[in-house]
């Protein structure tokens, strides 16, 4: 068994998760923590769903990485190596549209809210209720979508299997697989 230190990558980038040289571990550290008081909701990172339909507003907010919601770059996030974390807030009666990712498995723990989960692959459709503290993961090339059925905002952290996932699909018969971001 060998230790990641010593692991070397030839003619590519460090991975994050390596003390830069040079540097004291105070400040390598310091670049790996996310701090709640310094985040920030993003109600524009899947703005052009809600301007599709107000149905479809919800915010995130980034810890690891900048996820599959298609930003493509935050500086205020602790840099991703092999997957992604951040959480996301669905208001009352707003949802997460169906989509699928192709090349990663996605994790939903809803931390507080009553969300219907709906689940679909090859015509077989799977429908749960989640409440606090439960968790989905759903693999790679399997629709999802989530509805706030209840009566205040679910807030739930998602997690990504990748550095940076592939921007995620719609159904092809999908209004907002015709739109472009």
């Amino acid at each position: 068994m060998s230790d990641l230190s010593e692991q070397t990558n030839i003619n590519a980038e460090a991975p994050s998760w390596q003390q830069p040289a040079g540097s004291s571990l105070a400040d390598w550290m310091n670049t790996r923590i996310a701090r709640y008081a310094t985040r920030k909701y993003d109600w524009d990172a899947l703005k052009f769903q809600a301007d599709f339909d107000p149905k479809y507003r919800r915010a995130q907010m980034r810890y690891v990485g900048t996820g599959g919601t298609g930003v493509a770059k935050d500086a205020n996030t602790v840099p991703a190596e092999h997957f992604t974390f951040s959480t996301m807030v669905i208001p009352a009666g707003h949802e997460g549209p169906p989509h699928l990712h192709t090349d990663v498995e996605e994790v939903f723990f809803l931390i507080r809210g009553k969300l219907k989960v709906i689940i679909e692959k090859d015509g077989e459709r799977f429908e749960t209720i989640m409440t606090d503290r439960d968790l989905i993961s759903v693999p790679p090339g399997v629709y999802r979508e989530e509805i706030n059925i209840g009566d205040e905002d679910a807030l739930m952290c998602v997690m990504l299997g990748a550095k940076k996932p592939v921007t995620p699909t719609y159904p092809a018969d999908h209004p907002l697989a015709k739109i472009k971001r």
